[in-house]
C-alpha cells in the first residue's frame, strides 16, 4: 500500500507540474492570439508544445493542437515571419493573404511578453495574499560559520559578523539572486573582495580572496565562494535508527541551540566540535516547540562500505531550517525579478565573470524545480512564487532581439517600418533559421547540465546514500531533560 501511495504522489505532482507549466505557456501564446485577432491578422494554429501533434481540433478557421515535444508553444501567423519548419505548413484556405502592417506585427509580438508580465502580477497578488515561506538564510546577513583555514578565516571574518556590503553592493540576505552575499561573491571579478561587516558596534572592511572548488566530469563549473555560511539554527530532519541521537532522545524538528554551552549558529559548528572532541560525551541544548531541554550524547564513528568516517551522532539536517512567512507586494516581486535578470545579463556579458551560460537552466531544469517545489510542505505557496519568477523570465527572454523570439519579430517589424517595405522572404527565412538554430542549440546545451544535475553531486562522498550509515550500538530509551 505504501508503494501505491508513493506512486500516486509522484503522479499527482507530475500532473500539477504539467498543469501549471502549460498554463504559463498558454497565457503567453494567448496574448499573441488575441492581439492578432484584434489587429485583423490570420491565425492558422494555436499549439501548446512543438513537434507533430498528438491531438488537434479545428474550431472555425483555427486548429488547436498539442505537440509531441514538451517544450514551449506557438501561434501560427502566416503574415508574420515564416516558421513553417517548426510550426508546420501554413494551412491553405484558398484566400489570398494581405500583408500585415509593421505596427500590427510589433503589437502582436509584444502581446506575449505583456501577458506573461500580467500573469506574473496575478501570481504576485496571490503570493501577497497567502504569503511565501522564507528561510533564515533569506532574512539574515549574519555569518554562522567560517570554514577553518579558508581565505575568509585568514582575512579575519568571524562567526557573528553582520555583513553590510560586498564590493560596495549593499546586501540584505545571504542566499538568492540580487542583493545577496552569495550572488555578489559569485559575480565578483577582482582577486579579492571588500567585505564590510559590523562587529561589536564597529564597522570593519576585510578583504578575503574568493575560491572555487574543482569540478569532476561534465558538471557546471562551481562559482566563487568565501567558505562562509549564514547563521541558521540547526534543525533535525531525520534521526538515524540505533544512532547516538536516537538514544539521546532527539526528534525531527528539534532545534539544536548549543553544544557544551557554545551557541550553535550552523550545523557545521557541531560537526567541527565533534571532530575535535571525538567520542567524548557532550551536552546538547535543544529547543522543542516552546521547551528548552538538555540531553547528553556520545558521538560514534559509523562505518560506510568498510571505511570509517568522522564522529557523528546520526542526524540529517533540515536544509531549509526555521521558516517564516513573507508577504511581498506584487510590484516588489516583479521588480525584484527584473533587477535580478539585468544583473544576470550583466554578469553573463562580462568577460571577467565566472557566471556563464552553463549556469542557466532549460525546460528540464525548470520542470525539475517545479517538481521539487511541489514536494515541499508549502508546495502551492512556493509554486506561486516560482511562477512569478518564471513568467518574468519568459517575458524578458522573449524580448531579446534574436530571430525566432518575440524580440526578433519586433526588430523585423521595426526594420520594415524604417525601410517602408518588408524584407525579402529569402532573407527573412535565412535570418529566422539561424536564430532558431542558435536558440534550440543553446537550449540543448543547458539541458545537458540540467540532466546531469538530476544525477546528483560529482563527489564520491556525495553519491553515498544516507541509508548506508550504520551505528552498531543497540538503541535504548532516553529523553532530554528540561534545561536549567
Amino acid at each position: 500500500m505504501s508503494h501505491i501511495n508513493a506512486i500516486l504522489k509522484v503522479v499527482l505532482i507530475l500532473l500539477e507540474v504539467v498543469l501549471l507549466f502549460n498554463c504559463i505557456i498558454f497565457v503567453h501564446e494567448l496574448g499573441h492570439f488575441l492581439a492578432a485577432r484584434w489587429r485583423g491578422m490570420v491565425v492558422d494554429r494555436f499549439s501548446i508544445w512543438f513537434g507533430k501533434p498528438i491531438w488537434q481540433k479545428k474550431v472555425g478557421k483555427v486548429v488547436w493542437s498539442l505537440g509531441s515535444i514538451p517544450f514551449g508553444g506557438f501561434v501560427s501567423l502566416p503574415q508574420m515571419a515564416p516558421m513553417e519548419w517548426m510550426e508546420g505548413r501554413v494551412l491553405d484556405n484558398g484566400e489570398p493573404l494581405t500583408p500585415a502592417k509593421p505596427i500590427d506585427k510589433i503589437i502582436v509580438a509584444l502581446a506575449g511578453p505583456v501577458f506573461s508580465f500580467g500573469l506574473a502580477f496575478v501570481f504576485g497578488c496571490l503570493v501577497w495574499f497567502v504569503g511565501r515561506p522564507v528561510s533564515e538564510s533569506e532574512t539574515t546577513t549574519v555569518i554562522g560559520y567560517v570554514a577553518k583555514d579558508s581565505s575568509s578565516a585568514k582575512a579575519g571574518l568571524r562567526v557573528g559578523d553582520r555583513v553590510l556590503s560586498v564590493d560596495g553592493h549593499k546586501v540584505s540576505r545571504f542566499i538568492g539572486m540580487g542583493d545577496s552575499i552569495n550572488w555578489w561573491v559569485a559575480a565578483s571579478e577582482g582577486r579579492t573582495l571588500k567585505i564590510e561587516v559590523e562587529r561589536d558596534g564597529k564597522t570593519l572592511v576585510l578583504e578575503p580572496e574568493p575560491t572555487r572548488d574543482p569540478v569532476k566530469g561534465w558538471h557546471r563549473e562551481n562559482l566563487r565562494q568565501l567558505k562562509i555560511a549564514p547563521a541558521e539554527t540547526p534543525m533535525v530532519a531525520k534521526v538515524t535508527p540505533n544512532s547516538p541521537a536516537e538514544r539521546a532522545g532527539l526528534k525531527p524538528s528539534d532545534l539544536l541551540v548549543a553544544v557544551n554551552g557554545i551557541p550553535l549558529l550552523h550545523s557545521n559548528t557541531l560537526s567541527d566540535y565533534l571532530r575535535e572532541h571525538g567520542t567524548e560525551p557532550v551536552r546538547l541544548t535543544v529547543r522543542r516547540g516552546t521547551q528548552l531541554l538538555e540531553t547528553q550524547v556520545t558521538a560514534e564513528i559509523p562505518v560506510t562500505g568498510g571505511v570509517e568516517r568522522f564522529p557523528m551522532i546520526g542526524v540529517a539536517w533540515d536544509q531549509t531550517g526555521v521558516l517564516t512567512m513573507s508577504y511581498p507586494s506584487p510590484w516588489e516581486q516583479v521588480s525584484g525579478v527584473v533587477g535580478n535578470m539585468f544583473n544576470t545579463f550583466q554578469a553573463l556579458l562580462s568577460p571577467k565573470s565566472d557566471i556563464k551560460p552553463q549556469h542557466l537552466s532549460g525546460p528540464v531544469g525548470i520542470l525539475r524545480i517545479y517538481y521539487l517545489v511541489f514536494e515541499n510542505e508549502h508546495a502551492w505557496r512556493m509554486a506561486l512564487w516560482f511562477s512569478v519568477l518564471l513568467n518574468v523570465n519568459l517575458a524578458l527572454l522573449n524580448l531579446l532581439p534574436i530571430p525566432m523570439l518575440d524580440g526578433g519579430h519586433i526588430v523585423l517589424g521595426l526594420a520594415e517600418f524604417v525601410r517602408r517595405r518588408p524584407l525579402s522572404e529569402p532573407v527573412v527565412r535565412w535570418v529566422q533559421t539561424i536564430g532558431a538554430t542558435a536558440v534550440l542549440g543553446f537550449i540543448l546545451y543547458v539541458t545537458t547540465f540540467d540532466i546531469v544535475d538530476m544525477r546528483g553531486p560529482s563527489s564520491e562522498e556525495g553519491k553515498l546514500p544516507k541509508e548506508e550509515l550504520r551505528f552498531a550500538t543497540p538503541a535504548h530509551g532516553n529523553t532530554p531533560a528540561p534545561a536549567k
